[in-house]
């Protein structure tokens, strides 16, 4: 488990350096192979909220204040609401059942949200009609508010404020620095609604697995902003657009 855990969070944390996302939405569904999924999404909150703030020592100086205090600030009442929801969706009865031979699958209203959101993000880098244009400057405090509000109900942040940074003017060490800003802000605002509603014995009884994720996406985060310039961002995305529809179709058909 750990050494899953461990190649899964390196790859990663090199991979959303660039793209602005991939860390939580790659993370979560793998933490989900062994733990319940409002669980799985409550560890990698933790991994991802340390390694953003290891990025910040590292980037932070070009984040742009601005753009921070425009997105960001909305963000934080949006994480709070999603992380808000995600608590009421737990709560939530087995919406569907289904067998293949001897085996049961189960499908929450958790599980069917969050798979629907991965498809809707995947969706949004794979249609270009789909992608936001110039407008998203004028429209960047709602940009922030629902990103932030994707970010609390499932941590699915990245692909949407990422689709409206992009279009703000920013040059590329403003773009990574700003979004990793963000993203810690909305990660401070809904860790403490997780731990509160899943216990946070639960979380911190898997330390082993915590500090091997965390540490393994250090080292991701290290070495990708000395050799992931060499990639294009197109194939980036492009992988990791792939690995979140199919464990979309997974988690949302119960499998996972």
């Amino acid at each position: 488990m750990e050494i899953l855990i461990g190649i899964t969070a390196f790859l990663a944390s090199m991979l959303t350096l660039f793209s602005g996302f991939g860390l939580g939405t790659i993370l979560m569904p793998v933490f989900g192979l062994f733990f319940p999924l409002p669980l799985a999404i409550a560890l990698t909150g933790v991994v991802h909220l340390l390694n953003n703030l290891f990025k910040i020592s590292l980037i932070a100086r070009h984040a742009a204040r601005s753009t921070v205090l425009r997105f960001g600030l909305p963000s934080l009442l949006g994480g709070l609401a999603g992380a808000l929801v995600l608590v009421g969706l737990s709560r939530l009865p087995v919406w569907f059942r289904w067998h293949w031979g001897t085996h049961l699958f189960e499908v929450s209203y958790l599980k069917l949200v969050v798979a629907l959101l991965m498809i809707v993000f995947a969706l949004l880098e794979l249609l270009p009609i789909l992608k936001l244009s110039g407008w998203a400057s004028r429209y960047l405090s709602a940009g922030g508010l629902l990103s932030g509000f994707f970010g609390g109900l499932s941590g699915h942040q990245g692909a949407l404020r990422s689709a409206f940074l992009i279009h703000c003017g920013l040059s590329k060490e403003q773009y990574i620095a700003t979004g990793v800003v963000i993203a810690t802000m909305v990660d401070c605002i809904r860790l403490p609604v997780y731990f509160n509603r899943f216990a946070s014995g639960n979380v911190l009884e898997q330390w082993p697995v915590l500090l091997v994720a965390t540490l393994c996406a250090f080292a991701g985060a290290y070495i990708g902003t000395r050799y992931l310039h060499k990639v294009t961002l197109r194939l980036v995305q492009g992988i990791t657009t792939i690995m979140i529809l199919t464990v979309a179709l997974l988690l949302g058909s119960g499998i996972l």
